[in-house]
């Protein structure tokens, strides 16, 4: 398919507008000294679903959202708006998805939060009125835009989650995914964070612990364990199997 160029997104190869979000097949991945992360995963998130995906530490969740972005590559195929993830697609599949970290300070390393937000667009390549104009719009959206001069390194940690989002809704991707949003925060900035994911229409896919977030938020949950998926169904449905959640060591929201 040809590339063409978009003032909204350069570069970017139009996508199907029937693919699925994402789709993975036959998914493999060992690490450098032989464990075996994941193991035979197989997924498929339609465009505009809220999957919340849950196991205990060590199930390979982390290692699943790295594939998605080419982070990791192992075996198998991996496919983000019907593009498959390969090392010559990685710049658009990266405009794609937009990956939250669990530690902000890992996306957080401008003086100021607006050129922390800029960043992404400005490398794009993009015109200076449209990267401003689409940091402006990013920090409304997680409603930040108060906080635009401000040093990212004195904000609360639940500022900072919002401002690490915002550095990814600039880019505009088409897909979110998190690790542990809500890992750290306090119960009103945990409170404020679900209620901005609960307002977003865009596909997600969080990797958490926190299951009152799952049974809150997300209509669909996906579980893995010894970086395999054991369930995929409705979260409302899992999360009222007790015996199946403590087999796989998880808890009951």
């Amino acid at each position: 398919m040809p590339i063409h160029h978009h003032q909204d997104k350069p570069l970017i190869v139009p996508h199907a507008v029937d693919a699925a979000a994402l789709t993975l097949r036959g998914v493999n991945f060992a690490y450098p000294d032989g464990h075996q992360a994941l193991k035979n995963i197989s997924l498929e998130i339609a465009q505009g679903e809220k999957v919340a995906l849950v196991g205990p530490n060590g199930a390979g969740k982390s290692t699943l959202l790295l594939q998605l972005n080419g982070v990791f590559q192992g075996e198998g195929e991996i496919q983000v708006m019907g593009l498959p993830v390969l090392e010559k697609n990685l710049p658009l599949i990266r405009a794609y998805v937009g990956m939250v970290f669990q530690n902000p300070d890992d996306q957080l390393f401008s003086p100021t939060v607006f050129e922390d937000v800029a960043f992404g667009p400005l490398h794009m390549g993009l015109a200076s009125a449209e990267v401003r104009a689409r940091a402006a719009e990013a920090l409304q959206q997680v409603g930040m835009e108060a906080y635009s001069e401000r040093l990212s390194y004195h904000l609360s940690l639940g500022e900072k989650k919002r401002i690490a989002i915002a550095t990814v809704l600039s880019m505009h991707p088409d897909i979110l995914v998190f690790d542990e949003p809500t890992g750290g925060l306090d119960p009103r900035s945990r409170r404020s964070l679900i209620e901005l994911l609960d307002a977003m229409e865009i596909t997600m896919l969080v990797s958490t612990h926190d299951m009152r977030l799952v049974q809150e938020l997300f209509p669909r949950m996906v579980i893995m364990d010894g970086g395999q998926i054991v369930a995929d169904g409705s979260a409302q449905e899992l999360l009222a199997d007790q015996a199946f959640l403590h087999s796989h060591g998880l808890e009951q929201p």
